[in-house]
């Protein structure tokens, strides 16, 4: 019986939730499966990803195959990563104690990642609320640097040259005599 590890749709329109399955694979879709190993929601920033590791390790060491999605999402938990340690156990290369601590710090690590990732999101998604509710956001005060002083020379006035004189009214009336 070939068994495949598949996404099984849940979910409204526009709105998918997949449950992570080992199903036959010639069972339908969203039919009958044999075990449940998890969820995946592809709609939470980052996606929200459930998955029994040891349950989908187990499968995979079983013979069954992952979709390509499936596939993914596996190598992004570290499943793909722990058969490939597992390998090298097997070959003589490493021992299982040293496998299993290289799978241990390459798990923290990676949820460390997604932790942060998790919070970031979180903190723009509360930032943006708070623009749209009208919450001014906090006022970060300019760095003020010293002013520079340059020196500068006194301004040249420039005299206006001077008007000749009118002559007097009386001068004038007198011409015309």
């Amino acid at each position: 019986m070939p068994v495949k590890i598949r996404l099984q749709r849940k979910g409204r329109r526009k709105a998918p939730f997949y449950h992570i399955v080992a199903a036959d694979v010639r069972s339908p879709r969203d039919g009958k499966y044999i075990e449940r190993l998890g969820s995946y929601n592809p709609m939470t920033v980052p996606a929200t990803i459930e998955l029994d590791r040891d349950a989908a390790y187990k499968w995979l060491e079983n013979g069954a195959q992952p979709t390509e999605t499936m596939r993914a999402i596996l190598r992004f938990k570290g499943v793909l990563y722990r058969q490939h340690l597992m390998k090298g156990v097997n070959k003589g290369a490493m021992t299982l104690e040293e496998a299993d601590a290289q799978y241990e710090t390459f798990v923290t690590a990676k949820d460390a990642k997604i932790k942060v990732r998790r919070e970031a999101a979180l903190e723009e998604k509360r930032a943006k609320w708070a623009a749209i509710n009208g919450v001014a956001p906090k006022r970060v005060e300019p760095v003020v640097e010293a002013p520079v002083v340059v020196e500068q020379a006194a301004p040249v006035v420039a005299e206006a040259p001077a008007e000749p004189e009118a002559p007097a009214t009386e001068e004038i009336i007198g011409a015309a005599e």
